[in-house]
């Protein structure tokens, strides 16, 4: 017998989308932008880079909305 395999985009999309803890993605991202203006404050330019590098590949700042 064969197990049927799903590919493709899950049916749970919604629910996966309405299950996110909004705030604490906020928190998250808002976190490390203060982080990283205390780094650039202080002169430690280089943990201000890596800070910046771990929020631009964070998952809470890729689901948070640009504000131009």
């Amino acid at each position: 017998m064969m197990k049927e395999q799903s590919f493709g985009a899950s049916s749970d999309k919604v629910s996966d989308w309405q299950a996110i803890d909004w705030p604490k993605v906020r928190q998250q991202v808002r976190r490390l932008q203060l982080r990283i203006a205390k780094a650039i404050g202080a002169g430690k330019h280089g943990r201000a880079k890596a800070l910046s590098w771990l929020l631009t590949h964070s998952q809470s700042a890729k689901l948070t909305p640009r504000t131009d």
